[in-house]
């Protein structure tokens, strides 16, 4: 029977996947876990098919949280089961070692589409990340002409924030960083990017994220 650990926060996202998992896959064996921590508690202690992981998990690492869980357990599949925006995320857990992006905003054929096909040994991105990276699904990082590709794991964070509108203390809060450090990272986005200002930034994030209408 495949076995499925799920790394989900929230209850009422958990009740909704195990759901769908079973819509899809029949008897399935689903382990659930609330943590990063708890998750690699789990794996330490049995072996599982898939891992689908909340990338806003309490103790969450970012992008390293791929090579740990792969540390311990070296073959498992891992699908990213997200909201953060998959044109900008999506390249990076790939080029991490993610088996597969998923949106939580995908319709139920497209979330049937990603575990079936993550399950069998694939590669799964979206139609729309993958022509934005500009080949087949077994591509593992951006184009090499997008400066996103040079933003760090903890700048693309903060980038995150920014282009949703939060404040420079919002930021540091929300990530449990100082504000000087925020405002770091801001200086360092923009020169990476070659801009001046935040509607600089989003412009060239919706060039290159492939996010333009």
């Amino acid at each position: 029977m495949t076995k499925i650990l799920l790394v989900e926060a929230h209850a009422i996202v958990r009740i909704a996947t195990k759901l769908i998992l079973n819509e899809i896959l029949g008897p399935v064996n689903i382990h659930e876990s609330q943590s990063f921590g708890a998750s690699l508690d789990q794996l330490a202690s049995d072996q599982f098919d898939l891992v689908m992981l909340d990338l806003t998990i309490p103790e969450g690492e970012s992008y390293h949280m791929i090579q740990k869980l792969r540390a311990i357990q070296p073959g498992v599949r891992i699908l990213i089961f997200s909201a953060k925006d998959e044109s900008l995320y999506a390249p990076h857990y790939l080029k991490a070692g993610a088996n597969g992006y998923l949106t939580k905003l995908a319709p139920d054929a497209e979330i049937k589409k990603a575990i079936l096909a993550v399950l069998n040994d694939e590669r799964y991105v979206s139609t729309t990340v993958r022509q934005q990276l500009g080949h087949n699904t077994s591509t593992t990082g951006l184009n090499h002409d997008s400066p996103l590709q040079y933003l760090s794991p903890r700048e693309m964070e903060v980038m995150d924030l920014l282009l949703k509108g939060k404040w420079t203390k919002e930021i540091a809060g929300e990530l449990k960083i100082t504000i000087s450090s925020v405002s770091t990272y801001k200086t360092r986005i923009f020169e990476k990017l070659e801009v001046s200002n935040l509607i600089e930034m989003f412009n060239k994030v919706q060039l290159y994220s492939g996010s333009q209408s």
